[in-house]
């Protein structure tokens, strides 16, 4: 047998050609094929004979075409594990704005622009170990009250009152660590309006995708600009805001269930390979 995880442009051509040699193949960590690019779906029915994913609506989405599936759980889970209660002292806002360099030129500034509506929070930006610390001082040097913190993403988290958060995987993160959070997200509008025909989700950050609701308020493009993103922090540092939210987080947790994703994908290999 074949155990393939995640990284789809490499692996799905394995698949292919294992499939063909007569191996079981095992695929762990869905790629984002319910994104966009879902033709994959018919290739991944004729070449994996099982697939364990991450996400729970990932269920639903692989047995409409035949597929056999089975959630495992996400292993972010066990990475943020149970500590992970927040030490909330002090009005810290933490910013995190990508860790691709053309990400963070696009969202960071726009970021920075609402610190000044805020006079009495302290906001932090999320530096990425990928960038240099040298790379985002010229953004830094119009806002002497904003500090950079590399690597310590997490420690950031169990720290902050609120996040604004770039799309992707730290908009889960942030919800686990139970921080209120707004989800930013720009693009070049090449790339930006190539993504509108492709992308065919209803939304962009992983919280709404598996709440199947805005639990989070997500600023894309154009709406990424400081009057909303002024307007969008000042609402989820509400009390009443944030109550509202953790709720949402605590139905998130519950339907990510346990940790353990990674003994339960073994357990579920062992036992389709009988």
């Amino acid at each position: 047998a074949l155990v393939l995880i995640d990284y789809p442009g490499f692996n799905l051509r394995i698949a292919k050609w294992a499939k063909q040699q007569g191996f079981k193949v095992i695929y762990y960590i869905s790629p984002q094929i319910w994104a966009w690019h879902t033709s994959r779906v018919h290739d991944i029915r004729r070449d994996v004979d099982k697939m364990l994913v991450i996400l729970p609506f990932e269920v639903d989405f692989y047995k409409k075409y035949s597929v056999e599936v089975e959630f495992v759980g996400h292993p972010l889970l066990d990475a943020v594990g149970t500590n992970n209660e927040q030490q909330t002292t002090n009005n810290l806002v933490a910013l995190l704005p990508g860790s691709r360099r053309q990400e963070v030129l696009r969202i960071l500034p726009r970021m920075l622009e609402v610190t000044s509506g805020f006079p009495d929070y302290e906001f932090v930006v999320a530096g990425a170990t990928s960038l240099p610390a040298g790379f985002y001082q010229p953004f830094l040097e119009k806002y002497p009250n904003v500090r950079l913190l590399r690597g310590q993403t997490y420690d950031l988290f169990r720290q902050a009152k609120a996040a604004l958060v770039k799309s992707g995987t730290s908009t889960l993160e942030a919800a686990l660590f139970g921080v209120p959070q707004v989800v930013c997200y720009a693009g070049s509008p090449v790339s930006y309006l190539i993504a509108r025909r492709l992308v065919k989700v209803q939304y962009i950050s992983l919280v709404n995708l598996i709440m199947d609701k805005p639990l989070v308020r997500e600023l894309i493009q154009d709406e990424l600009n400081s009057t909303n993103l002024k307007s969008a922090l000042a609402e989820i540092l509400n009390p009443e805001k944030a109550s509202a939210l953790q709720a949402g987080y605590t139905e998130l947790r519950q339907k990510l269930g346990d940790g353990g994703a990674s003994n339960r994908a073994a357990h579920a290999i062992l036992k389709f390979l009988g």
